[in-house]
């Protein structure tokens, strides 16, 4: 009884926190409060609520957009308060990521990189040889605008340089090749907690590209940088999406906000937000649903939740998913997406096999939106931040 007299966005608050406590049991670098002695037995309240996105913008704007106190319909996952502490897992750290991530480049870029050793072989680099390397970028999905950038590069610093020599000619080749994927991009992600508020990060794309995936991998990433992290399962069409997500969470104490399936993704992200405000987290993760790029509905409804997510603070990230595999169609899709919200980086999954990994030049030049984190594989900890200089090892290791 003393429960449903609470307002529903006050327990699910509390919820947050005692969420993150026992979380911290596990990861000692984590929040501790008395309050998981005071609610360990607490349970989820549901409220029931009704509205489109539309609605909810309008309340909001005429209300305290701070303000948690807005009923929409949101469930918290309720084992966190019960969760075995002893099974939530370490994720690896970055440091351990990028040696494996070394290899892995190698492995799912040895097509490329097999053609650019064989076609600078030392000597004078005649015209076909270029022509050559050319048809390589592209095929590679480079793109014809980025591979002419990368040839042209080429091109003018073994001529200033006038080496001849094959290996002199590899060194020149990968230092222009990681100058050009890097670009001067700030690739460094925007999860600090600020301004007295957590960061606010937004997962879109497609369906297919492994979005609510990342999303998790991308928690557990965080989380072993020693970040307090709450997730938002704002897709609510997709009924395996929050419970995937909820798994995630699972695994390493990190708590869900979520709805039922088919409530209002906005509302349902303006809660996670609020929840990790109370909760004092350093990051919000807001999975969205997948959606066509081609369906113009579909898009205009991932705006409104941009816009009402934003209403608690504004949204540090915006990272777009996009299935490395797909080629130059994931350009077209980064191009929709960046119409519809401020895409600040990209996520390349899958890139462990038959993708071509010159995607992230034909992104970067086309967009001007760096490459900030990479999959390259199916294992939990298979996602780190993109290195250019470790991608063009790959190519030549």
């Amino acid at each position: 009884m003393l429960l449903a007299a609470i307002s529903s966005s006050t327990v699910v608050s509390a919820l947050i926190v005692l969420s993150l406590v026992v979380a911290g049991i596990a990861l000692t670098a984590r929040k501790r409060s008395d309050i998981h002695d005071v609610l360990q037995t607490a349970t989820p309240v549901a409220s029931a609520t009704s509205g489109s996105s539309e609605d909810l913008e309008s309340t909001l704007a005429s209300s305290d957009a701070a303000s948690p106190d807005i009923a929409h319909v949101v469930e918290t996952v309720s084992n966190l308060a019960s969760v075995d502490v002893s099974k939530v897992e370490a994720p690896e750290s970055i440091e351990e990521r990028s040696g494996r991530l070394r290899a892995r480049f190698s492995k799912s870029q040895g097509g490329l990189g097999q053609s650019l050793r064989a076609l600078f072989t030392g000597g004078e680099i005649p015209g076909e040889t270029w022509d050559d390397l050319e048809d390589t970028l592209i095929m590679s999905d480079v793109g014809v605008t980025a591979s002419e950038l990368v040839i042209n590069r080429l091109k003018s610093a073994i001529r200033s340089v006038g080496a001849t020599d094959a290996e002199a000619v590899h060194v020149l080749v990968r230092q222009e090749l990681t100058q050009i994927i890097d670009g001067g991009y700030d690739r460094s992600l925007k999860t600090a907690r600020h301004d007295d508020r957590p960061a606010i990060v937004l997962t879109v794309g497609v369906n297919g590209t492994g979005k609510t995936t990342t999303t998790g991998k991308l928690a557990r990433l965080l989380v072993s940088q020693d970040q307090d992290v709450v997730l938002g399962a704002a897709d609510t069409f997709r009924a395996a999406a929050a419970e995937q997500l909820t798994t995630w969470g699972d695994r390493i104490g990190v708590p869900v906000v979520r709805g039922p399936e088919g409530s209002d993704p906005a509302s349902v992200a303006f809660d996670a937000v609020n929840a990790g405000r109370e909760a004092q987290a350093d990051v919000v993760l807001i999975d969205t649903a997948g959606r066509l790029h081609t369906k113009q509905g579909l898009m205009d409804e991932l705006g409104k939740v941009y816009r009402v997510a934003s209403k608690s603070g504004t949204i540090d990230e915006v990272l777009l998913v996009i299935d490395a595999t797909t080629g130059q169609n994931g350009l077209l899709q980064a191009k929709v997406f960046s119409e519809v919200v401020p895409v600040s980086g990209v996520v390349l999954t899958k890139l462990d096999g038959t993708a071509k990994g010159g995607i992230i030049m034909a992104i970067q030049n086309a967009l001007g939106v760096p490459v900030k984190l990479v999959g390259l594989g199916e294992g939990p900890d298979d996602l780190a931040p993109f290195d250019p200089a470790l991608f063009v090892e790959g190519l030549f290791s």
